[in-house]
């Protein structure tokens, strides 16, 4: 085995296919595979199992891939370091829920890159299924996830089965907005029974382990509405909310500056609304680097001062 071989194995994983990877490689497809064959017997594993739809990866090739991935980014790191004198690039990758103050915290966190060298930060907004399977993979180093607090235990276990490290961010309750134009602004209280005639904006991907997709969605949507845009980013939902006057959605604290932008305003609601975590997850054998714990510092700064104001 060598790196040569692990670089072989790990774009085969991306591409899930051994003709577009030997095609990226620039070498021919019977090479690829006799290579990861050979691979293979000396680590006395099946790293990809071979079907008429392509390949998939075993759970001894995900295990071998994580250690692969991580020791072609060291060595990555070492060149780098100490080839023709090069600046080492600053790197930084999470995935995030679609949260207003999180972005406010990346905004403040993308101050601290160090203009005098090379960066590359990747910052994804998407569900804790993603999420989680993107740390898992070693695809991004950090991760937060957002769920009802109700549904702990069943993370809880998830977190333990894929030997993440877990600290909670933050535990809130999801408040309700709608434009200044809407009916409900006129309101001192709304009460969830006159949501009805409304429009509800919500995520369109949300996720629990272990559970149908069709409870998980009766979870997260009002019980008194029967209409509902489905939406995957956060530019779409606030345009939405300011445009369409009989529009609402539940969401965390939002930063007034982006209330205030938007022309949008939060409610009081009759009801207590639905409690959630917002959990900061990492690989249980990754060391956070200096960028990860300046991101953290930000996030909990953003936290103090629109979450717990």
């Amino acid at each position: 085995m060598n790196i040569i071989h692990m670089k072989y194995a790990v774009e085969v994983a991306k591409t899930k296919s051994i003709s577009k990877a030997a095609e990226n490689l620039f070498m021919g497809q019977p090479n690829l595979s006799r290579a990861i064959k050979e691979l293979e017997e000396s680590l006395g594993i099946t790293i990809f199992k071979r079907n008429s739809k392509g390949i998939s990866i075993t759970p001894d090739g995900e295990e071998f891939l994580q250690y692969a991935r991580r020791i072609i980014s060291q060595v990555d790191e070492v060149e780098a370091l100490y080839k023709n004198g090069k600046t080492v690039k600053q790197k930084f990758s999470v995935c995030v829920p679609r949260a207003s103050y999180i972005s406010y915290a990346m905004a403040q966190f993308a101050k601290h890159i160090a203009p005098d060298s090379p960066a590359d930060i990747f910052y994804k907004e998407t569900n804790s299924m993603r999420t989680i399977n993107n740390v898992t993979r070693e695809d991004y180093n950090l991760g937060i996830i957002r769920y009802q607090s109700s549904f702990d235990r069943y993370f809880k276990t998830m977190f333990l089965e894929k030997k993440l490290a877990c600290e909670t961010v933050t535990e809130f309750e999801y408040v309700l907005i709608a434009s200044m134009d809407s009916p409900l602004a006129q309101k001192k209280t709304v009460d969830p029974s006159e949501l009805a005639d409304y429009i509800e904006i919500s995520h369109a991907d949300p996720y629990v382990p272990s559970l149908p997709m069709i409870n998980v969605k009766k979870a997260e949507l009002s019980e008194n509405v029967d209409k509902h845009i489905y939406v995957f980013e956060r530019a779409s939902q606030f345009d939405l909310l300011s445009q369409v006057p009989n529009t609402f959605m539940w969401v965390s604290p939002v930063p007034p500056q982006l209330l205030e932008q938007y022309r949008l305003q939060q409610l009081p609601c009759a009801v207590s609304p639905k409690k959630y975590k917002d959990v900061l997850i990492y690989r249980r054998n990754y060391t956070l680097s200096q960028l990860d714990k300046q991101f953290i510092s930000d996030v909990c700064e953003a936290r103090r001062l629109y979450i717990h104001a």
